[in-house]
């Protein structure tokens, strides 16, 4: 079941030159005979970078690796003198536990205050609609690692100009999965949902069910639980999908909340009557997870990202960026790690790239230039951020849990792991957003019911 995309025919599928498999940039540290010598008169100001992600609470499940990983890549970038070898990184964290209005009122600080010249982070689908216009108004140069909704670009900034992204659409989280359940278990009539009771979570149940219209006809939405976010208890959402005796229950509850969940749902002995599908339930650091988690689950890994995929035999990429992270941490990354650690690298390449051609300092328009239709190579394999919405996307990735004696929690099955084109399961970048002549949620969703067909039963 292993069904992997070749990296080199990924990059092909992107309409990128064949030969940017030999060239394109790496996302780590370089040997210091290979550290390339700046042209021009390069400031040594400091680098300022604001970092806003989880810091307590149940989302610092997500928050507290992606800092980790923004720290590593970081200090190995400080380590050759900073951006360019002259100007070192600080970085200005804030705890997005704040909460929505207080993570906007802090970046404003951050820009207006502190003086950062670039924005980095951020976990929540929410925060990121809510900071994105923000960053556009002041002009602040900002790549989100995570909060990855598609209503970010499709509806409130369409045409980013200062905002980028690193991960796949939230969307491609649901249809991934629902793909990779239609193949295993192809016999679904009813299924069930619990999701988090905001923009995250209703993205992730409209693309499950347009997905499910198209992969399981006929099949029937038999209970939806909304909890809230950070709820904590989930025994009467767990008891109303048992009674309603779906053969497939969905959730896209994650961090802390999914910890509490799986365990709750263990004591009604809720995986003993139903296939189920965590569409980010192995996006939590790995360790969080105990060995009393079920097996047989099709977990996804929100970004696409888990620690032991891509394997090290067949990428050393990841395989020596874990050996370093679990050296710095003592723990495994997960995908918000490899996300934050991945975004302070492709701004070092973007800003190595513009000085290489100016042959100066570049301006901050003349580093998204650079970012724009940018391919890296990363631990979690090739990313290609797309110039027409400054999205970032990779091939996406599922599996299914398995204990495994090297560690003391789940991992993917090495052998049940599903690789996708994201092609396959995202519009394409010219697709009509809603509003342009549909008022369907995302330009995904459109373009799922238009033209995927369906399944033959």
């Amino acid at each position: 079941m292993d069904e992997r995309v070749d990296r080199r025919n990924f990059i092909g599928s992107l309409g990128v030159a064949a030969t940017v498999a030999a060239t394109a940039y790496v996302a780590a540290p370089r040997a210091a005979g290979a550290v390339a010598k700046p042209k021009g008169k390069i400031p040594v100001t400091s680098f300022k970078v604001g970092h806003m992600t989880f810091q307590t609470g149940p989302g610092a499940a997500l928050g507290a690796p992606a800092l980790k990983g923004h720290t590593l890549a970081a200090d190995e970038i400080n380590a050759e003198g900073g951006f360019l070898g002259a100007r070192k990184i600080v970085t200005i964290t804030a705890d997005e536990a704040a909460g929505v209005d207080g993570n906007v009122k802090e970046l404003r600080r951050m820009k207006l205050s502190e003086g950062i010249d670039w924005f980095t982070g951020v976990i929540s689908a929410g925060d990121t609609v809510a900071l994105a216009p923000v960053a556009e108004e002041l002009e602040i140069p900002t790549i989100f690692t995570d909060g990855c909704t598609d209503h970010l670009f499709d509806v409130v900034v369409k045409k980013p100009k200062y905002v980028f992204r690193v991960t796949n659409i939230l969307s491609s989280d649901a249809v991934s999965c629902m793909v990779a359940a239609s193949r295993t278990w192809p016999n679904i009539k009813r299924i069930a949902h619990i999701h988090p009771d905001y923009n995250f979570g209703r993205v992730q149940f409209v693309h499950s069910k347009i997905a499910a219209e198209k992969l399981y006809p006929g099949s029937e939405i038999v209970s939806e639980g909304w909890p809230k976010l950070f709820a904590g208890d989930y025994t009467a959402h767990i008891t109303k999908a048992i009674a309603s005796k779906p053969d497939l229950l969905v959730t896209s509850l994650w961090g802390g909340d999914y910890v509490s969940f799986y365990k709750q749902a263990l004591r009604f002995g809720m995986y003993d009557n139903m296939k189920v599908i965590a569409n980010i339930g192995f996006g939590i650091e790995p360790s969080a997870l105990g060995k009393d988690h079920p097996e047989g689950i099709l977990a996804g890994a929100h970004a696409n990202y888990h620690f032991t995929y891509p394997p090290g035999n067949e990428w050393p990429l990841n395989k020596q960026f874990v050996e370093r992270y679990h050296k710095r941490w003592n723990e495994y990354p997960n995908y918000a790690a490899e996300g934050a650690y991945t975004t302070l690298y492709l701004l070092k390449y973007a800003i190595e790239k513009a000085n290489d051609l100016l042959g100066t300092w570049p301006e901050p328009s003349q580093i998204i230039t650079m970012l724009e239709g940018m391919v890296m190579a990363t631990p979690a394999g090739y990313l290609y951020i797309r110039p027409e919405d400054h999205s970032g996307f990779k091939p996406t990735v599922v599996g299914f849990s398995k204990n495994v004696p090297e560690y003391p929690f789940p991992i993917w099955d090495p052998d049940r792991i599903i690789v996708q084109d994201v092609r396959n399961v995202s519009a394409p970048p010219d697709w009509p957003k809603p509003g342009d002549g549909h008022d369907d949620p995302s330009a995904t969703y459109n373009w799922i019911k238009t033209t995927w067909p369906t399944r033959s039963i």
